[in-house]
């Protein structure tokens, strides 16, 4: 009988190995660290999103990304929605647009519409990047273009270098804002090899997730010029996120920045290095075939039952937890899971990875 989700979350905390992503403490370790930094760094909380430790967050950020300000939100979901509540209003139009696997489609319960009443028209090809030809396609105004770097549902894909530039270059002659859905630009530095301040350039506006890439608890830093956040901030009000303190979010994500950022370049190198490995084993594909960052979408010839309770099997009998979760392909009979390159996986060599992968097909 397979096992309740309860039970694989227990046997999951058992494993000693999780492949997947990086290596996160239990929650007394993680409010330790917490505790020993705020202590080393001389942190007090901040107080309704003001005090030194956010306010000097926020301009860490924001230099970062190359914006000349930025807020921090309790979470991505509430920053884009500010975002393009703020690009609509300037606009006064209420029509914006998105990728088909947009999260602010697949994952929020239609919220942009629900509270804002705004129309969502879709934009582009839900199995590659948006690209200039997709906007040139879509002839209907738009108070803002979301653009997803990188689309997280067709297994982390970018544009090249060029066709960003296009993309940008198109937006800005209809004179259409560009806000960025950054939560994994963090992980896209290490494919264009230039500074985030050069990807986003070009953007009115980029979110980021403190807790993707970064480890952090929660949370999300909205970015732009000082006129946009000004008004970001209005909106977080508006919609509950200014919290009485936002400061374990932030140490939580401040504390590691600079580590991890500077991982990912060894992270994106060992993605490389394991696709090519994984693609040599019959019943495995990669999407893409060669990652464009350190996630890809692994495709098995197993149904997903199956697949998930001989990972549960491998976990039982080696302590090594393999895949995250799996959802059917639209191939009959394959299942993909979505894999995550983290610091566990740079310190393990395929001899060590790969026969577990193909164990998983039993």
């Amino acid at each position: 009988m397979p096992l309740s989700d309860e039970e694989r979350r227990k046997l999951r905390e058992r494993c000693t190995i999780d492949l997947n992503g990086f290596r996160a403490p239990p929650p007394a370790e993680e409010f330790q660290l917490l505790a020993d930094w705020c202590r080393a760094n001389g942190v007090s909380h901040d107080s309704y999103g003001e005090g030194a430790l956010i306010e000097g967050f926020e301009r860490r950020v924001a230099g970062l990304i190359g914006k000349a300000a930025a807020a921090v939100m309790p979470s991505g979901v509430m920053a884009q929605l500010a975002a393009v509540r703020i690009w609509t209003e300037r606009a006064r139009l209420d029509r914006f647009g998105l990728h088909p696997t947009s999260h602010l489609i697949l994952h929020e319960r239609e919220a942009y519409q629900a509270l804002f009443g705004l129309h969502g028209a879709v934009v582009g090809n839900r199995l590659r990047p948006m690209t200039a030809a997709d906007l040139d396609a879509e002839r209907s105004a738009l108070a803002c273009l979301i653009v997803e770097l990188p689309i997280r549902e067709a297994g982390g894909q970018l544009p090249t270098w060029e066709a960003l530039e296009a993309l940008k270059d198109a937006s800005r002659k209809r004179a259409i804002p560009l806000h960025m859905d950054g939560a994994r630009l963090w992980e896209s530095r290490a494919f264009y090899g230039r500074s985030y301040a050069e990807i986003a350039d070009g953007f009115a506006s980029v979110y980021v997730s403190l807790y993707k890439g970064l480890g952090g608890i929660a949370g999300a830093v909205l970015a732009g010029d000082e006129d946009f956040i000004t008004e970001a901030r209005i909106w977080r009000r508006r919609m509950g996120g200014t919290l009485t303190h936002q400061s374990p979010m932030i140490v939580s994500a401040a504390m590691r920045m600079e580590t991890r950022l500077g991982q990912m370049d060894a992270c994106y190198a060992r993605a490389l290095s394991l696709a090519e490995a994984l693609s040599r084993v019959p019943g495995v594909k990669i999407n893409p075939a060669r990652p464009h960052i350190n996630m890809m979408h692994l495709c098995f010839e197993a149904p997903v039952d199956a697949l998930l309770d001989r990972r549960d099997a491998i976990a039982k009998r080696d302590g090594v937890w393999l895949i995250s979760g799996a959802k059917s392909a639209e191939v009959p009979g394959w299942s993909v899971s979505e894999f995550y390159v983290g610091d566990t996986l740079v310190g393990l060599g395929d001899d060590d990875v790969v026969p577990l992968l193909r164990d998983l097909l039993g």
